[in-house]
């Protein structure tokens, strides 16, 4: 492994100087970080205040029965896809997902491809485990989506077992149409790639519903997590849904790496997943943000700033200010109190000149950040 193979999570290192300011008495606008503002709903606190009249102990590391259960019916009321407990893994955030993702899906040496640009911590992950990684590059041109023929046209260049990607995605906020899904999983079934599907933004598109991977194939892992949608991040907790071939050796591995996720966050789960409608209501002011922070980067002369389809970000070229989005955004921080994340964070190559904004917090927030923004650009 390089020595440069992991690289700081840019996001996290705003967010500690963010942090450190407002130690300072600084007040900050956090459009950095892809964290709801509001609390998880209401029944999701009832069921932590019942946690505390009773022992929380370990769990099966597969996560609790019941909340394994009540996720398979989660795919069968959303996506119409019967599956057996079983085969669902309940783990600490997406994050531990990912990890036993890639070392029971794959061995010593696999490559990996993910998009770029991506979420950064895939690379850093991978780098980690001393797996090899690929980038396919995509593009605004494409509404920076994948295709079949991006996938084949990097395969046939270097060879990879396996492609990791994102619908909503993260910085782009790209979605997948149902059927174009369809075909890269068939794509990847051809070429013998193990197709991991990160599925943590589902429920937070703007434009249509989600399609699952779980719809295509059996033969593929999904990662999710109730940390966007479900508003709890700091909870971790998440979960797996592995092929039948993975399923037990993940549960081997996470005997030992994590032995189980959080009993408290498990019970909070399992009451979110009845809290819907509370979370619609969420995303729906997102949808209000979105359009927001949109018009205000287009009227401050970014590019590529329209809205995006899922997730909750703007990805937008801030080439018209600067060729150095590093210094930019620290820059912003200090001068306006406007925290946002550069683009080398999710694209190594590119990214130097894009800017990452997050619309998960309030709409009071993104109007003060935008005015803020402003007086910055034009001092």
């Amino acid at each position: 492994m390089s020595s440069d193979a992991i690289q700081p999570f840019y996001a996290m290192e705003i967010l500690a100087r963010a942090q450190a300011l407002e130690a300072q008495g600084r007040e900050v606008c956090h459009l950095e970080i892809g964290e709801p503002g509001g609390r998880p709903a209401p029944r999701v606190l009832a069921a932590v205040a019942d946690c505390l009249e009773r022992p929380m102990g370990y769990t099966s590391a597969k996560g609790m029965p019941e909340l394994r259960q009540r996720l398979a019916r989660y795919y069968a009321e959303q996506h119409g896809v019967e599956l057996s407990p079983e085969r669902i893994m309940v783990t600490m955030g997406s994050s531990s997902g990912f990890i036993l993702s890639f070392l029971a899906g794959f061995g010593p040496g696999a490559r990996i491809a993910v998009t770029r640009p991506g979420y950064p911590a895939y690379l850093n992950i991978l780098a980690s485990l001393n797996l090899a990684s690929v980038e396919i590059p995509v593009s605004p041109a494409n509404g920076w989506r994948l295709t079949v023929g991006d996938i084949e046209a990097a395969h046939a260049r270097a060879p990879f077992d396996g492609l990791l990607l994102a619908s909503p995605a993260n910085p782009t906020g790209a979605v997948l149409a149902r059927e174009d899904l369809a075909a890269i999983i068939a794509c990847c079934d051809r070429l013998g790639v193990r197709f991991i599907s990160d599925e943590i933004y589902h429920n937070l598109n703007y434009v249509g519903g989600d399609a699952s991977a779980l719809e295509f194939s059996d033969g593929h892992i999904v990662i999710n997590s109730f940390s966007k949608y479900y508003c709890m991040t700091g909870w971790r907790i998440g979960w797996l849904v592995m092929p039948e071939d993975l399923i037990r050796r993940a549960e081997m591995m996470a005997q030992s790496l994590f032995i189980s996720a959080s009993s408290v966050s498990q019970y909070a789960a399992l009451a979110a997943l009845d809290a819907r409608a509370d979370y619609d209501a969420r995303r729906d002011e997102y949808a209000t943000n979105r359009l927001i922070l949109a018009e205000g980067l287009q009227a401050l002369g970014f590019k590529a700033a329209q809205p995006a389809d899922g997730a909750f970000y703007a990805y937008v070229d801030a080439s018209a200010f600067t060729n150095d989005t590093m210094d930019f955004c620290f820059r912003m921080l200090d001068s306006a109190g406007v925290a946002a994340t550069p683009g080398i964070d999710f694209d190594r190559t590119d990214g130097h000149k894009y800017v990452r904004f997050s619309y998960a917090g309030t709409r009071e927030t993104i109007e003060r950040g935008l005015e803020r923004l402003g007086a910055f650009l034009k001092a």
